[in-house]
């Protein structure tokens, strides 16, 4: 996908294509017609080259000389699982490999376009040391990194591409080349609405060409009503279902590492529940926000995508309810606990909003819920809870909390 939008926007990428099953890479290849080759594990996740696969390949991407390499290779990779530094301990499935023409390169660079919090704005970030992790360049040689905020009004104009060219070392008509891709790059980043574009590595080849080797993109969510073209290429098992599913009831989900599931309602206050969780010793499993208007059946499915992570120990749901109302709330927290027979201590803080209805509603379901106004007493709850559950787990013990 990154290639052929870098090839659309006029930006130079080495020929190839993608293949779906060994017979495909075998074919791919050999309509290239060159025994120069490079095939490429589709995922996404950084750190492909080190990675390995559960078939007991070692690399992700692999340089190879001929069709019948490219579908041996295309065996061990397609349909198996590739574990990076990236992808976590669960690694990611590669379902496509990447068949492209190896090019000999004089030089490598990093080149990218983020949008930068500090400068409001685009900023691109470029060096002559590309190839390798962009961090290890950053913590060992700082000074060869490059920052170069870009007012969003003007935009990024023919002298500072140039200005930036000559920083990273191109000269002659490669500075020229390398500052014509950094112009593009910036335009095709504005018109698809990216918040990331990552070249790494940018090269400048044995006859003096300046091309795109490896592309990383990242795209606006809120932007998917006019990049039709862009999000029909998604695939949903590339990432993590839990998010996927969220997405379907309109819930902004993160998975994290804790063993404290948080559904909050107000990106700000999960911000802050996930703090003060930490702050007493506990560890968030995932940032949940439901919004302001949720209904008691996304109330549920919250629960349910919370549930499903086997490392949940215990919830806390924190609520102030000023659109929401917390008698929906307290419904759905219900519905979703007799639905899925939930078996872990669940906090409950209500706030706002027919806070003594949601209050009423809880106290009358029968439910071993552990109500608790007070925030700080409730995160502290959470925590103990979570410890006792997690002890329990370890021994095999199913612990059945209740009030007393």
């Amino acid at each position: 996908m990154s290639a052929n939008l870098l090839s659309e926007a006029g930006i130079k990428v080495p020929k190839g294509s993608v293949a779906t099953s060994a017979e495909e890479a075998y074919e791919a290849a050999k309509k290239l017609g060159t025994s120069d080759l490079v095939i490429k594990a589709q995922v996404l996740a950084g750190g492909r080259g080190k990675g390995h696969f559960d078939s007991g390949l070692n690399g992700g991407v692999k340089t190879i000389f001929s069709p019948e390499e490219a579908r041996d290779l295309a065996n061990k990779m397609i349909g198996h699982k590739i574990f990076t530094k990236q992808t976590g301990a669960h690694g990611k499935d590669c379902n496509k490999v990447f068949i492209v023409e190896r090019k000999y390169v004089r030089r490598e660079y990093y080149f990218a376009i983020l949008m930068d919090r500090a400068t409001q704005g685009p900023v691109i970030v470029a060096s002559s040391q590309g190839g390798v992790d962009i961090e290890s360049v950053a913590a060992e040689n700082p000074d060869a990194i490059f920052k170069l905020p870009v007012d969003i009004k003007k935009g990024l104009s023919l002298e500072s591409a140039q200005g930036l060219a000559d920083k990273l070392g191109f000269v002659g008509n490669a500075r020229e080349e390398a500052a014509d891709t950094f112009l593009k790059l910036y335009k095709l980043f504005l018109a698809k609405d990216a918040t990331q574009i990552e070249i790494n590595p940018l090269v400048e080849t044995s006859d003096h060409q300046v091309m795109c080797m490896d592309a990383k993109f990242g795209f606006d969510d809120n932007a998917s009503f006019r990049q039709k073209d862009v999000f029909s290429l998604r695939d949903p098992t590339q990432e993590d279902p839990r998010e996927v599913q969220a997405e379907k009831w309109n819930l902004n989900y993160i998975g994290l590492d804790g063993r404290i599931g948080c559904l909050v309602n107000g990106a700000g206050l999960a911000m802050s529940t996930m703090d003060i969780i930490k702050l007493h010793g506990g560890e968030p499993a995932n940032f949940l926000d439901v919004g302001g208007s949720a209904t008691a059946q996304q109330i549920c499915e919250a629960f349910k995508i919370i549930s499903s992570d086997a490392g949940v120990s215990a919830a806390l749901v924190n609520i102030f309810g000023g659109i929401m109302r917390c008698d929906v709330v307290a419904q759905g927290i219900i519905d979703a606990v007799k639905e899925l027979d939930l078996r872990i201590p669940l906090v409950v803080r209500l706030q706002g909003t027919n806070v003594e209805q949601g209050k009423k509603l809880i106290s009358e379901s029968g439910i071993a819920i552990f109500p608790c106004d007070d925030l700080d007493k409730a995160a502290e709850l959470v925590v103990k809870l979570s410890d006792i559950t997690t002890l329990a787990q370890k021994a095999g013990i199913h612990a059945n909390l209740s009030i007393a």
